[in-house]
């Protein structure tokens, strides 16, 4: 049987056009310069694309292109972010709030500053997911330097109220800090009307290349942040480090061909998702998510009564996982459905299904009735043990 992807929160495949300009930046041929060197016109045409591409992002976000940083991903703009705002505005506090539902990009970069000094208070989702904005104003203290919350759930898909979290943030003048690696190319991002501080993006989660991401940093009212990688004092010395122009040209395309079909792939996902939701709940398939607290490219079900690994290995031909890609390789349950007080035993079979721009309708109602088939014979296994 032929595979069937449904693991497009984990990763997305790279769009043919932006596989394209990446490629007329690799060869003799293109644009293959080093974007600092500015003494020929190898440089300043790989300096023009970079440029471009820097626009490219901004505009989705609705930003000032030279408040874009490149970085390798997600996880190093979280870093970056956290890191360099905590530690350039260390005499402000030492506290800062997250969720316990974040990506570990920010969970363990939390966790490793505790070991230097900083207190973190990990707040606790409620049953839906979204972040409770009492418990958010109840947590901050006068040392309180930082929050960081996650937009789009990775795991789940839920959406935080980041419009109202910003202004509780402001208006106790802490600095605040967005992970949109799952929102960008989903939701509609204007950093004009809401007061983030600091933005995190990725280039593969919106049909753009791996390796890349970028941070954006407020320029009005200024930001710093004290870099992690020092040598060359690339993007206004907060990332140093040759940029690659591919990926970055890749990020560019990829973001904006992302504006450009932010509705139809709403409304492509939203048809999907709706077919197997009602396929699987005319069952007992316990739906770990309401619908209007998610985006549409993600769904969460928990197979009750199987383990997840089990339903996976017994569906070798759909690709889709049991939580974050982060976090395969550990057997524990999700810590994102956890931290949602869903019971172990439902935690422990869940699965996540996410869908994409080139998923289908009739693969849909294949994986479907292959998770449905694959659940019965499970079933019928345990109760023969």
């Amino acid at each position: 049987m032929r595979s069937i992807y449904l693991d497009y929160m984990a990763t997305t495949p790279v769009d043919e056009r932006v596989v394209e300009a990446m490629y007329a930046c690799m060869d003799v041929r293109g644009e293959f310069g080093n974007p600092a060197s500015s003494t020929h016109r190898y440089g300043m045409r790989a300096r023009q694309r970079v440029d471009l591409a820097r626009q490219q992002v901004a505009a989705l976000i609705q930003a000032n292109p030279k408040e874009i940083v490149w970085t390798s991903g997600a996880t190093e703009s979280d870093n970056l972010a956290i890191q360099g705002a905590v530690e350039f505005y260390a005499r402000r506090g030492k506290h800062i709030i997250t969720m316990a539902t974040e990506h570990k990009a920010v969970l363990d970069t939390c966790r490793f500053l505790e070991t230097q000094g900083y207190e973190v208070t990990y707040l606790m989702p409620e049953a839906s997911g979204l972040l409770s904005l009492e418990a958010l104003e109840q947590a901050f203290r006068p040392d309180t330097l930082l929050v960081s919350v996650m937009y789009v759930n990775n795991e789940t898909g839920v959406v935080q109220d980041i419009a109202r979290i910003a202004e509780i943030v402001k208006a106790r003048g802490a600095i605040f800090h967005v992970d949109a690696a799952q929102a960008n190319g989903k939701l509609p991002i204007d950093v004009r009307k809401i007061p983030v501080d600091l933005l995190s993006m990725s280039g593969h989660k919106s049909y753009g290349p791996k390796g890349i991401g970028a941070l954006y940093v407020r320029s009005k009212p200024k930001i710093n942040l004290v870099p992690l990688i020092h040598g060359g004092q690339h993007e206004w010395g907060m990332r140093s480090g040759t940029l690659a122009t591919h990926q970055i040209v890749g990020m560019g395309l990829a973001y904006e061909i992302a504006g450009q079909r932010m509705q139809s792939d709403w409304e492509h996902a939203t048809h999907l998702t709706q077919h197997l939701k009602h396929k699987l709940l005319e069952t007992d398939v316990h739906y770990t998510v309401a619908d209007e607290s998610r985006v549409p490219f993600c769904l969460n079900f928990a197979f009750p009564g199987i383990r997840s690994e089990a339903l996976m290995l017994a569906t070798p031909h759909l690709a889709y996982s049991s939580g974050s890609a982060c976090n395969s390789a550990t057997p524990l349950p999700s810590h994102v459905l956890t931290a949602m007080d869903l019971p172990i035993e439902l935690a422990d079979c869940a699965v996540r299904l996410s869908v994409g721009r080139y998923t289908t309708l009739d693969e849909m109602e294949q994986a479907g009735d292959a998770l449905l088939l694959a659940w019965a014979r499970l079933k019928q296994i345990m109760k023969a043990i």
